[in-house]
């Protein structure tokens, strides 16, 4: 049985933060990280379009929680200690510089999320944290003064354990054995499968500033729309997939949207037409559209108002006029399941947060035993703020790691 002073499982994010941290915080402590395949940092691999999206420029701690649907009040604290400028003054200390751009996102200035897996691997090595591949964990057990692990490749113990899995179904099992609690785990970020004419053969058209609601619900956000190949997509469904993660769920992921396409009430939107009725009278339709929409969602949003799209401003009756009133304020589609946004599998679920002390992310029903990453019943949206997750919470772990 091998020993070390520090162990952690996963090779992912959270877990080469964490065992950095530690390292260079008490390089004579001996750290190995136990990954259950052949690569490490695969998922920072793929992230941002292989650009990893390190963490977004909100540098207000309150507000940095509130895009967490599940972790908002718990992460509060954190964020106090360690959040988006600590994240990025992080890496540009150690040679990746950063960049912040216009929808807040930060990315390496190389563009390339290799940068922040060499970054990691160089820091590794640098201060000793050895990295076992093909080590998947079969049990761990608590013993008298250290944690016992037995893996596919062979035995480990440790006086301090960090769990930096992300949503693993058998690591979290393994959990639940122990005594933890563990919260259904339920996709969190995807996109809204929709079958309509409306927006049939238009893939790739954005409505840059829509509000969606979710009918029988009080599910409401506002954004950029994408239509897609296969339904909506952008950080308004985003947003909506996230917060409704469990409640969308429990609908089997079939359920009403209303959009409203051009964010303002039914009569500003009749006083716009008519003004256009008089003012481009002589004018087709499909050839001036209003609100900024891309022409093609305007000329749908017309066809399905039962508009002739041959038709000039001045041949429209009141009939069509409400009815295009309609479409524009509050048209309603039916959503009939999921997809998979892009590469990020982000799940709500995990470890219960009632059982996580936020101060250090150790276990309160364990001592030594701590967690960072996913495995715990934290996610954000889209945009950096799940590695900005994790990487606050295996800092503060290795705060304790290190002693």
């Amino acid at each position: 049985m091998e020993h070390y002073d520090v162990l952690v499982v996963g090779g992912g994010a959270a877990g080469f933060f964490a065992a950095i941290n530690t390292a260079e915080q008490n390089p004579a402590l001996s750290i190995a990280i136990l990954e259950r395949g052949n690569a490490v940092l695969s998922k920072v691999k793929i992230s941002g379009g292989g650009r990893c999206n390190v963490t977004h420029a909100e540098f207000v701690p309150n507000e940095l929680a509130s895009y967490y649907p599940r972790g908002e009040k718990e992460l509060k604290g954190p964020f106090h200690s360690f959040m988006t400028g600590d994240t990025m003054a992080w890496f540009e200390e150690r040679g990746v510089p950063l960049k912040i751009e216009e929808d807040g996102r930060i990315f390496p200035t190389s563009n390339s999320s290799q940068s922040i897996i060499d970054c990691f691997l160089a820091q590794a090595q640098k201060f000793g944290v050895e990295v076992k591949k093909n080590h998947a964990v079969r049990t761990i057990e608590q013993g008298l003064h250290s944690w016992n692990l037995e893996t596919t490749n062979g035995s480990f113990s440790c006086h301090k354990l960090l769990i930096a899995t992300g949503s693993n179904p058998k690591i979290w099992r393994l959990m639940e054995a122990l005594g933890h609690t563990i919260m259904p785990a339920v996709p969190s970020l995807f996109t809204f499968d929709i079958d309509d004419p409306r927006i049939k053969d238009i893939p790739g058209v954005v409505a840059n500033d829509v509000s969606v609601e979710v009918l029988g619900t009080s599910l409401f956000s506002e954004g950029p729309l994408l239509v897609t190949h296969s339904g909506l997509s952008a950080p308004s469904i985003l947003k909506l997939s996230a917060f409704g993660a469990i409640e969308l769920a429990q609908l089997n992921y079939t359920f009403k949207i209303k959009i409203n396409f051009i964010q303002q009430d039914a009569i500003s939107c009749m006083q716009i037409l008519m003004k256009n009725k008089f003012e481009m009278s002589k004018k087709y339709m499909r050839n001036t559209p209003l609100f900024e929409l891309p022409k093609r969602l305007w000329v749908k949003l017309i066809e399905s108002s039962e508009i002739d799209d041959t038709l000039r401003w001045a041949d429209l009756n009141k009939v069509q006029l409400h009815a295009l009133v309609h479409q524009l304020t509050s048209a309603v589609f039916q959503v009939s399941g999921k997809s998979t946004f892009k590469e990020e599998f982000v799940t709500a679920g995990g470890i219960d947060l009632k059982e996580i002390n936020f101060k250090t992310y150790e276990s309160k029903r364990f001592k030594n035993l701590f967690f960072a990453g996913e495995i715990i019943n934290v996610d954000g949206v889209t945009g950096g703020f799940n590695f900005q997750n994790a990487w606050t919470g295996a800092y503060l772990a290795a705060q304790e790691l290190s002693k």
